[in-house]
């Protein structure tokens, strides 16, 4: 089976440093990308935008399908 890889680029401004619970609203979803430096890249241009924002993190995450019924 040939397995292709994506990534995203998820997180949104969460309700406290603990980095457990997204603040309602904030949910930031980016991609997919078909390459991890195109995720990154998209990372830290959105990680950019909100530095000055201390509980807003975002993550690279590869993402992987999954057949149905499975």
């Amino acid at each position: 089976m040939d397995e292709r890889r994506i990534w995203v680029v998820w997180g949104g401004v969460f309700t406290d440093t603990s980095f457990t619970r997204l603040d309602p609203g904030t949910e930031e979803l980016h991609g997919p990308f078909h390459d991890l430096a195109s995720a990154e890249r998209a990372w830290r241009d959105h990680m950019r935008r909100k530095v000055d924002i201390a509980t807003h993190r975002l993550f690279v995450m590869e993402a992987r399908a999954t057949p149905p019924g499975a």
